[in-house]
């Protein structure tokens, strides 16, 4: 416990100093020349990686993030060769973009060979523009120049090229407006009470602790496991005339199920790591293998066959319970319940272990199996401490195999979230939102129906009667396929939003949510802002920014927040990584040198660093008319509770 409060602290901690410096250095580069020959050199791209960031490859579909490119201005006489990673980057799919993309997630190099045709040396200049991102956050899209010289013969004549001239720019906003306000000034901004962002990570073990403390639960309930309690139980009641050994020798029973399917869970974090998971995660060919496998499970709880282990495994682990004594016997009995009972927990078990993979977490299996075994132990224990518990034990019968067939359903339905991934990631479109839904649709009608007993297997019981549980799990399916019904037409169906394909795959969409009248200009809207006597929202974004799509839509696309924003601001929404060409290139100065911005990105890029002091998106700030911030600035947190009080904090102070 103590250990896991420290975890908790140090966490705590690191988001604070992530919040209060958000200028950010994740990728360092650094440029070396090696002068093979006279007629040959080598220049080397060193770029140093921060953990935790990722740097995009050379080549990415065009509707994705930006890619790294390496420029060079060569002399007449140069010639260079492409340019070679020192390691293949990472191939992994997004589920945000819907496209397969590519980065080097620790440090890399990049050679490039030029070739000297006259053999003396040149002066050669070069841009190096990449962009950064981590699992929270990206940086503005970066340009670096260098300077190196190459070759060992005798400096080259330099040939003059005619200057085109450009006028320096301090501030590249347009300062037309009436009462001069400098918008672009750098705004002071109170640390003391910067928002942290969300620990995600602690977030996400939850999440899988709970979903294994589920399937446990699950488990539970199917015939494999549910007579072994009271069986068990009353084994260890009779063994010992001495009740409260019993009790002890029921808690040992329970200690040892959690060390079985903790050790399981400690081994696929072993073999795998946590590279490999987040591999799993994005890799189509593995989510194609995941379908496959929870469509099988599937159809082993529908009655189709049953997944068992070697009659000798659990056999010879029976012979040694046995044969044992104390608590070596225990732990023997433990291991032959996981055995005999694999053919209703395996399903529960691999469909655990693989949404754990697909969160990419390093220690998920274990913390998944850790839940599992903790509701599965729980009960054994519970009945040796309260024996009387077991008269009140609904007896078994038919209602178990009707379990297996829910998780049957339940199964098939999760199958598709992995079959979808492959789909988008080879464009075969043949699992569009829409069809997606379909399906879900039918499948949660279908549920609903064999809870009422409209549907039966080849080895279910007759059903006589409705009981009342089956009647509310009835309602509660059909609802739920009721609910899925819009989202046919483009409903967003925020519920289920991480299950069902992205909207763009909709053929046919009728909503219109989450949609506003936003400026892409800073000094236009703040005109607009001042004329209108409106608060500004700035929100610094990307293309290539996956959590801005999140935050769009998981707390932007929500009524409450649209109206605030609607009644409230003047929305300014400006792209860090916009590559539309400056009409006029400006020329601006930072941190004591000149530098030349080219593209719209860049430009906004460039206010966000002078004004703000950051360069992470997504970043939110809300300005009055003089272009000074009246709240400290948000990150990304889908919370939308805390996101409307910071924004109502912002109004008050406006008025």
């Amino acid at each position: 416990m103590r250990k896991h409060t420290f975890a908790i602290i140090l966490s705590a901690l690191c988001a604070i100093l992530s919040a209060t410096a958000q200028t950010l250095s994740p990728i360092v580069w650094d440029v070396t020349v090696e002068n093979n020959t006279e007629s040959e050199a080598t220049l080397r791209y060193s770029a140093k990686i921060e953990k935790g960031w990722h740097l995009y490859g050379f080549t990415l579909p065009k509707d994705g993030p930006n890619a790294t490119t390496i420029n060079l201005d060569l002399p007449e006489g140069l010639t260079a060769s492409a340019i070679t990673p020192s390691r293949a980057p990472l191939e992994k799919y997004d589920e945000i973009f819907a496209l397969k993309l590519n980065w080097w997630d620790s440090d890399v190099a990049f050679t490039q060979t030029i070739a000297i045709a006259d053999g003396k040396s040149h002066e050669l200049s070069g841009t190096i523009r990449f962009q950064g991102c981590n699992d929270k956050t990206c940086i503005s899209p970066q340009k670096i120049p260098f300077n190196v010289t190459v070759g060992t013969g005798a400096p080259a004549p330099v040939v003059e090229t005619p200057e085109v001239e450009e006028t320096p720019v301090a501030k590249p906003g347009n300062q037309a407006h009436a009462d001069a306000t400098d918008w672009w000034a750098p705004v002071e901004i109170e640390e003391s009470d910067l928002p942290v962002s969300p620990a995600d990570g602690n977030s996400s073990l939850w999440v899988i602790f709970l979903w294994g403390f589920g399937g446990g639960l699950l488990a539970l309930l199917t015939p494999c496991v549910w007579p072994m309690i009271p069986m068990t139980v009353s084994f260890f009641l009779k063994k010992s005339g001495n009740r409260r050994k019993s009790i002890g020798d029921a808690l040992i029973y329970g200690i040892s199920i959690i060390v079985i399917y903790l050790s399981l869970g400690l081994a696929i974090t072993a073999i795998f790591g946590a590279g490999k998971l987040n591999e799993l995660s994005t890799n189509a060919w593995f989510n194609l293998a995941f379908f496959l496998l929870l469509v099988i499970f599937a159809i082993s709880f529908f009655g189709g066959f049953d997944i068992t282990l070697p009659s000798k495994w659990s056999n010879s682990v029976d012979a040694r319970a046995e044969r044992a004594t104390g608590l070596i016997s225990i732990f023997f009995m433990a291991f032959t319940l996981a055995l005999v009972s694999f053919s209703c927990t395996g399903p529960i078990i691999g469909t655990l272990l693989v949404e754990a993979a697909t969160m990419g977490n390093l220690i998920g299996p274990a913390v998944g199996m850790g839940g599992f075994a903790v509701a599965l132990a729980l009960p054994f224990s519970l009945f040796a401490v309260f024996p009387s518990w077991l008269k009140e034990m609904p007896r078994s019968g038919g209602w178990l195999n009707s379990v297996k067939v829910v998780l049957g359903f339940l199964e098939l339905a999760l199958s598709l979230k992995f079959l979808s991934v492959a789909d988008l990631a080879y464009g075969w479109g043949i699992l569009d939102r829409e069809i997606f839904i379909c399906l879900w649709v039918v499948i949660f009608a279908m549920l609903g129906a064999y809870l009422i007993g409209k549907i039966r297997f080849s080895h279910d019981s007759p059903l006589d009667h409705v009981g009342i549980p089956r009647f509310f799990l009835s309602t509660a399916s059909f609802a739920f396929a009721l609910y899925l019904i819009p989202g046919l037409w483009g409903a967003p169906l925020k519920g289920v939003s991480a299950f069902v394909p992205p909207l763009f795959t909709q053929d046919f969409s009728l909503y219109t949510g989450g949609q506003f009248e936003e400026f892409d200009d800073y000094d236009e809207g703040m005109r607009y802002a001042a004329d209108n006597h409106r608060p500004v929202l700035i929100d610094f974004s990307g293309y290539g920014c996956v959590n801005c799509r999140k935050m769009e839509g998981a707390v932007f696309d929500t009524p409450v927040v649209t109206s605030i924003i609607k009644e409230n601001f003047v929305l300014i929404k400006l792209m860090v990584d916009d590559k539309t060409p400056l009409s006029t290139p400006m020329t601006v100065e930072e941190n004591g040198k000149p530098l030349k911005l080219e593209t719209v990105g860049e430009k906004w890029s460039y206010l966000q660093r002078v004004k703000f002091a950051a360069n992470s998106q997504p970043y939110y700030i809300i300005l009055d008319n003089d272009g000074k911030a009246l709240v400290t600035p948000t990150y990304y947190d889908e919370n939308v509770t805390a996101f409307v009080e910071w924004l109502n904090t912002g109004m008050e102070r406006y008025e």
